[in-house]
């Protein structure tokens, strides 16, 4: 039975759901009761099936294209939640950009392109949810993080400052939020098998694989799962971290 379920109940908008590492967390929260938001920002094709595929599993979800960069695409998708779901508790920002550009080809336009993806659209996706959050008594922000910029990289200068930055801006939510009961941690995939676009560059695949200590890259699903702890009961007193998921490959201190 539906209520029996750890997250009946709970409206989840997960940025960048429509494949990957986004649509199998998409998939997980689902799978435990919680209605989705599936959101993408140009590939409606994608973002529908996947809607699709929660639906026909016996889950809700609704298919929403938004550019998170865009504050009124972002409070529309907001609205659309509220008026199909009844709210939100549960914000997911996984949406994200990859580049790989040496830093004395990058110019500012790309850098800005990159930050305005990975770091203002975490600050405009909290920006419409928490309040929403607030009126239904707590909630979850979670961003999605990354280890190069913790590890050290070349050609990923932009992505690293933008992650360094989320990762910062969710420690200061963690705070600031803790009294309305709202929690914000980052996670921080190493290299998970996932498809990618030829724009990512580095390192990925059994090439990668030979350095971790695990052996393998990560699953979808392995950050899944992680999230799914989080936005849960069992992880409500976990807030203001950064959870390394990556096999191994880096150690945080």
């Amino acid at each position: 039975m539906a209520e029996t379920l750890a997250l009946a109940g709970k409206v989840a908008i997960i940025t960048g759901s429509g494949k990957n590492i986004g649509k199998a967390i998409a998939q997980r929260l689902a799978a435990d009761g919680a209605a989705i938001v599936v959101n993408g920002r140009g590939d409606r094709a994608i973002v529908e099936e996947t809607a699709g595929e929660i639906r026909a599993a016996g889950g809700r979800a609704l298919p929403f294209l938004a550019d998170i960069s865009k504050p009124d695409q972002v409070a529309a998708m907001v609205d659309a939640a509220v008026k199909e779901f009844g709210g939100v508790d549960i914000a997911i920002g996984n949406a994200g950009l990859r580049r790989q550009t040496p830093f004395l080809q990058m110019n500012l336009e790309e850098w800005h392109e990159i930050l305005a993806v990975a770091l203002d659209g975490a600050f405009i996706l909290a920006k419409a949810t928490v309040p929403e959050m607030i009126k239904r008594g707590g909630g979850t922000f979670i961003g999605l993080s990354g280890i190069s910029h913790h590890a050290g990289s070349s050609g990923r200068i932009h992505v690293n400052a933008s992650k360094a930055g989320l990762e910062g801006m969710v420690r200061g939510l963690a705070i600031e939020l803790a009294p309305h009961n709202i929690t914000a941690n980052c996670i921080a995939p190493g290299s998970i098998d996932t498809v990618r676009g030829a724009s990512a560059g580095g390192p990925h695949g059994r090439g990668m694989s030979r350095e971790i200590p695990l052996g393998r890259q990560g699953r979808p699903e392995e950050i899944a799962a992680m999230v799914r702890f989080l936005v849960g009961p069992e992880g409500r007193y976990v807030t203001g971290q950064t959870i390394h998921v990556n096999g191994g490959l880096f150690l945080a201190k």
